[in-house]
């Protein structure tokens, strides 16, 4: 039977972890009820990628480590991308799985010239983005928890930009008909991204920015985790087509 992979490419703060649990958890949480079957991977770990004809969908989580650091874990998620969607597999990549969706297809990755975009932040959805089915039920601007230091600095040439704001401006795009990434968290609640800004409170204030103030800012984000329940509905049309 095929499953909705998530693809686990790291693990957050172990402060996090003990108190709010990790990435997998946070995604399994954020797609809702769900009727099919689905399995984590931690790639980190050295755990083998299923084949695209064992897949109904794969997501690819954030991770702690940097694209361009070119682990060997890394890279065979990179070149195992584009074999997914050759196949048509319904793929959602995360903050890293977006950049690596991005540099797979064509893209270039890199750190963003305006530095790390931390907190809850305001997101503006393109024209394009007005019929497609990640984006159901979002329109206009929208709230959306981030952590960054790198980005898709430039978009492939084929990718259709659905989201940006003047920090980050490729926040979402589409590859074809259902390959997606998304720089920011759909997966995070706001006392996951207040757990974030804390864990990094100390090298944040040394660059000059206000924690308290950005802990202040952090609101719950109804509208980007309808992404994540939305990706589970394209999964559950890709079983049942």
């Amino acid at each position: 039977m095929k499953q909705l992979y998530i693809i686990k490419a790291g693990t957050t703060f172990s402060s996090t972890l003990e108190s709010l649990g990790d990435f997998d958890d946070w995604i399994i949480t954020a797609l809702g009820r769900t009727e099919f079957p689905f399995i984590v991977i931690d790639v980190v770990q050295g755990n083998p990628l299923p084949l695209p004809e064992e897949c109904s969908g794969v997501i690819v989580t954030g991770s702690h480590a940097m694209v361009t650091d070119n682990q060997p874990w890394s890279l065979r998620i990179e070149s195992w991308i584009p074999t997914l969607i050759a196949a048509g597999v319904p793929f959602l990549g995360i903050c890293y799985g977006h950049q690596l969706l991005g540099r797979a297809t064509g893209g270039e990755v890199g750190y963003n010239p305006l530095g790390k975009e931390i907190g809850t932040v305001a997101i503006t959805l393109t024209p394009e983005s007005k019929n497609d089915p990640l984006f159901n039920g979002v329109s206009g601007t929208f709230q959306a928890h981030t952590t960054h230091a790198q980005s898709v600095l430039k978009l492939p040439s084929n990718a259709l930009l659905l989201a940006g704001n003047a920090h980050e401006p490729h926040h979402a795009f589409r590859i074809g008909s259902c390959a997606w990434g998304v720089q920011f968290h759909p997966e995070y609640t706001a006392e996951v991204m207040q757990a974030y800004i804390t864990a990094q409170a100390e090298s944040l204030r040394k660059k000059g920015r206000n924690v308290e103030n950005m802990l202040h800012e952090v609101t719950e984000t109804p509208l980007a985790r309808t992404v994540l329940s939305n990706f589970g509905s394209l999964v559950q049309g890709y079983i049942t087509d």
